[in-house]
């Protein structure tokens, strides 16, 4: 199914953030930062709600994944991490770190509509 956001992760974004998910994260050691809140989080302390896969437009090995997050304090937002030659490692391993049971699609809008 193709819809308008599928093109740039910046669409995504901007419709999620008129769901809620205002919070911008970041990665730094081995947390993941509200840059707002500066609360830190721990992998077990994140849900992923949706997440949006990207390839590259001039290499299909440069890729991205924008996840959609809550955390168990409430806040709600967004990372967008990426793979390929610039990969974070350590973000990498984060997210592969975040519980099976903590994973889910629930505010996916692809699947809303």
């Amino acid at each position: 199914m193709t819809n308008e956001y599928a093109k740039h992760e910046k669409g995504y974004i901007q419709e999620y953030q008129k769901k809620g998910y205002t919070a911008n994260f970041r990665f730094d050691g081995d947390k993941l930062i509200n840059s707002g809140s500066k609360k830190k989080y721990a992998p077990e302390e994140i849900y992923i709600v949706a997440e949006h896969r990207y390839e590259g437009m001039s290499d299909p090995s440069d890729m991205s994944i924008l996840y959609v997050l809550e955390t168990d304090a409430g806040e709600k937002g967004t990372f967008l991490l990426g793979y390929g030659p610039n990969t974070n490692l350590e973000a990498a391993e984060f997210f592969k770190a975040i519980p099976e049971e903590n994973c889910s699609d629930k505010a996916n809008i692809d699947s809303k509509k």
